[in-house]
């Protein structure tokens, strides 16, 4: 009887509007993942099958599946806030056990653990390991991401990347002028001059100067095979002040006894630097109530062409204590502490999560997932590796929710329950006919 087709039909409609209802009621809702009705029709089962000119017994809900499609990215300047564009969750931690989200609102507790708005703990590799210059060489341990939130400590420069064009056309100087050299000696015979803030073991600040001069390799200067001389002095110009680089082209000789080796930078025809000139270390400076400063040269990347000498680069590695001031997620996910000292340091790194079928993803509420054996294991990835996607700092994923389709689509479901409820009432006025017969 048709009484069957409407009643399933009206509890149809009715399940489709409560998920249309609940798509539009997070249209705002960070991270949220829209879900869509699917339905199936019903025929009656017997011995043999269904026969071909069954009329059938109306619908039945077959599933209420989510549609992670991507939402878009809104900007909202808090630094701890994290979208993603991409197929990956956040994967959040709680005495519940481990669940999955999208939404990237997060913040620090007193402990400064990362947490989500909701509560739990964020996941990530916890364990950095770092070179001197504060690049991630591993991540690993995943735990809950926790912000060292104590000052950081003073580190002594221990090396020093220095990029930079020296004027191929300069008059070469002879080789005795080189040997003889210092920087205030009447005239002047360097051809540039440059100088970098480095720092001993306890943080303490020391002007490092670097003179370069170009001479001719040979006796004769008129030969035009050059090579540069650098000499480096420590906080001053005095003969004391001056590094021993450790290194000279033997063919030349030691300058003058007793005076610091200078470091000898080489190029070939075409203005590159020729590699095994490119680094030098220098001899073990004491440093009163400090650990001697010992600093690893290297400046890979020179260039002899004409036109002015200049630097393109020039970094160091040592920073004096500072206090943390600030945070901030990088694209991959990396987690950056900002301190007073202007160091940003590497602290943990965010991951992300995925699964070969999302959609078997149980929904908690709350913005969170729990994973199911349907669903597939959990493959962890970094930011930007895989499927999972990368990272946008400073805002979050809005709902994946189409205003304009969901109110269409309630329309649509409004006049299908009442479509179905008119099939129930046909249904009863054609009763009450049979039952007023006489």
């Amino acid at each position: 009887m048709s009484f069957n087709q409407g009643l399933s039909g009206l509890n149809g409609a009715a399940k489709n509007l409560d998920v249309i209802g609940n798509n539009i009621a997070n249209a705002s809702t960070v991270g949220f993942k829209s879900s869509r009705t699917e339905f199936g029709d019903v025929y009656a089962a017997s011995l043999f099958g269904t026969g071909a000119l069954d009329a059938g017994i109306g619908s039945k809900l077959v599933a209420v599946a989510q549609q992670f499609t991507q939402g878009g990215v809104s900007v909202t300047n808090n630094p701890l806030d994290v979208a993603i564009s991409g197929n990956g969750f956040y994967r959040l931690s709680s005495n519940e056990g481990t669940s999955y989200t999208r939404n990237g609102q997060f913040h620090t507790d007193k402990d400064g653990y990362l947490m989500a708005n909701t509560g739990e703990y964020v996941t990530g590799y916890t364990n950095l390991v770092l070179d001197a210059n504060l690049n991630i060489t591993a991540a690993s341990d995943l735990d809950k991401i926790k912000i060292d939130l104590n000052d950081i400590n003073a580190t002594a420069t221990s090396a020093l990347d220095m990029v930079v064009n020296l004027d191929g056309t300069a008059t070469d100087k002879t080789l005795a002028q080189v040997n003889a050299f210092t920087p205030t000696a009447i005239p002047q015979i360097y051809d540039f001059s440059t100088s970098v803030t480095v720092y001993d073991s306890l943080g303490s600040d020391h002007a490092l100067t670097y003179y370069f001069t170009k001479y001719d390799d040979d006796a004769d200067p008129t030969t035009g095979d050059s090579k540069w001389a650098v000499h480096a002095y420590l906080d001053g110009n005095l003969p004391a002040d001056q590094l021993d680089l450790g290194t000279y082209d033997p063919a030349l000789g030691v300058p003058t006894a007793g005076a610091p080796v200078y470091h000898t930078l080489a190029f070939t025809s075409s203005g590159s630097l020729i590699p095994s000139t490119a680094s030098t270390e220098n001899t073990s400076v004491p440093i009163a109530g400090a650990a001697n400063l010992e600093i690893a040269m290297d400046f890979t990347g020179t260039t002899q062409f004409a036109g002015s000498s200049g630097i393109n680069s020039l970094t160091q590695n040592g920073y004096q204590s500072g206090s943390l001031v600030g945070l901030a997620i990088e694209d991959s996910g990396i987690v950056f502490g900002r301190y007073s000292n202007g160091v940003s340091k590497p602290l943990q790194q965010l991951v992300l999560a995925t699964f070969r079928n999302p959609q078997a993803l149980i929904p908690l509420g709350d913005n969170q997932w729990v994973a199911t054996f349907a669903a597939g294991s959990e493959t962890i990835n970094k930011p930007g590796e895989g499927v999972a996607g990368s990272l946008q700092s400073g805002a979050v994923e809005e709902s994946n929710t189409d205003l304009t389709a969901e109110l269409v689509d309630l329309i649509v479901a409004q006049r299908m329950y009442q479509a179905n409820a008119q099939t129930i009432s046909a249904q009863s006025a054609i009763l009450q006919t049979l039952v007023n017969l006489r």
